[in-house]
């Protein structure tokens, strides 16, 4: 069996909400405060899941951050019992309760980096969980993103766990969000290409002037070291500062790569040129051939690709070597993306079929396809060694909609962080779903 690259979904969690709490996300500063829908939101991404999976892709799911976080609300001078503590925050300081509450880790993008076997020292998958220490409602994840990742691969034969990197700005980690990896085939060596924002100690890296930029040279050039990747196998580049001040975030929302295909905006990088070139010629010396696809400034605006998503997207390869294309459906919306996608696969090239999906609930919170999904390569031993709880399946599909449909209500906005009941629902969902995926006790309710 030859190695495949698994896409671990995150399951969007019950207290999902629109909190605006995302500088530099034009989308989820848009909709800050709007009415979300947390049932919706959820069966959006198992629809996406469920039609991927019927495809023949390799699918799992990656379980959803317990909010609002009592925890950190009582690490930060809240008293009292749960509800106690939930009333004071929202009385005392309604945005940090906010921030406690953020849906935010539904975008595994962002929950680590992952080196599969063949790139690494060891010849083992190497996981760094993000510390996201950006932004604060992000950097309280990274806790429990490790203890689910290890209760996901816990074989430490195959697998190695690294906790997140020094929570300073030096070291300032977003995850697979700046990371992707080019091969030939899933089962080779490939290329690790890391694309970072800012360098903080090399004054001499242009910075962006309006927002800012997360992801740190420091940070990538570390997770390297730790995973223990060769020069030969990685490049590092840095993001256009110009883009990330229209609202490109993260590289995942301006290029997107697998296998030997590169997409991206003319405008992703800077010094396009070198890092072709060095994506290029590392790859070949891995008996790989780059397959760049640019996609021209006066074809379509930077601004379109944030609108559109275009580049938040997934490419996977489909068994007969082509590759597939899943965008949201904004991305049909607008007649200039649309019309280029149409030109896109409807040629001799790599990517010959485009599908839409409707994930207006994530969307509308700042984040596509891509945001959602954390992509695992894994050969036939360290499949056999995955936790067999997490692979969806139909019948742990249709699970998961019951379990959405019981536990999730259908609309939440602001004040309803404020209620003590949204803790409970949130508890008893999350500690049902623990034993669904046969995880044990992840969640730190369940370990005192």
């Amino acid at each position: 069996m030859p190695a495949v690259e698994m896409n671990f979904d995150g399951l969007v969690g019950p207290s999902h909400n629109y909190g605006g709490l995302s500088f530099g996300n034009v989308a989820s500063q848009s909709n800050f405060q709007a009415v979300a829908n947390p049932r919706e939101a959820a069966l959006q991404g198992l629809a996406k899941m469920k039609a991927l999976m019927e495809l023949g892709f390799q699918q799992g799911v990656l379980a959803p951050q317990l909010r609002p976080d009592v925890d950190v609300l009582r690490s930060l001078g809240f008293s009292g019992s749960d509800a106690q503590v939930i009333e004071r925050a929202a009385r005392d300081n309604a945005p940090l309760l906010a921030a406690c509450s953020s849906a935010s880790s539904m975008w595994t993008a962002n929950a680590a980096t992952v080196s599969p076997s063949t790139d690494t020292a060891d010849g083992r998958v190497h996981f760094t969980a993000a510390n996201l220490n950006c932004k604060f409602h992000r950097s309280i994840e990274h806790p429990t993103t490790s203890r689910i990742l290890q209760a996901m691969f816990a074989d430490e034969r195959h697998f190695a766990h690294h906790p997140a990197l020094p929570a300073t700005a030096q070291f300032g980690d977003e995850g697979a969000a700046n990371h992707t990896r080019l091969c030939k085939r899933y089962g080779d060596a490939g290329v690790e290409f890391f694309v970072y924002g800012r360098s903080a100690l090399d004054a001499r890296h242009p910075a962006p002037q309006r927002f800012p930029a997360r992801q740190t040279q420091e940070a990538s050039q570390a997770i390297a070291r730790l995973h223990g990747l060769s020069e030969a196998g990685t490049v590092f580049a840095q993001q256009n500062p110009a883009v990330i001040d229209q609202g490109v975030f993260h590289n995942d929302v301006i290029a997107v790569g697998n296998g030997e295909v590169l997409f991206y905006h003319q405008q992703a990088f800077l010094d396009s040129e070198r890092v072709l070139a060095e994506l290029a010629d590392k790859l070949a010396r891995l008996g790989g051939s780059l397959q760049p696809i640019c996609v021209p400034s006066d074809v379509l605006s930077v601004d379109d690709a944030v609108r559109s998503y275009l580049f938040n997207s997934q490419l996977l390869t489909r068994a007969d070597g082509r590759m597939l294309l899943v965008v949201p459906e904004e991305c049909r919306s607008n007649p200039q993306v649309w019309a280029y996608l149409q030109r896109l696969t409807g040629g001799d090239g790599p990517i010959s079929e485009v599908r839409a999906f409707e994930l207006k609930q994530s969307m509308r919170n700042g984040g596509g396809p891509a945001c959602l999904r954390l992509r695992v390569v894994l050969n036939e031993s360290e499949l056999a060694a995955l936790n067999p709880g997490v692979i969806l399946t139909p019948a742990l599909y249709q699970t998961l909609v019951d379990w959405v449909g019981r536990h999730y209500r259908d609309r939440l906005q602001e004040r309803d962080l404020a209620d003590p009941q949204l803790l409970v629902e949130c508890r008893t969902a999350l500690d049902e779903l623990t034993q669904i995926l046969t995880l044990g006790c992840v969640y730190s309710f369940q370990r005192t």
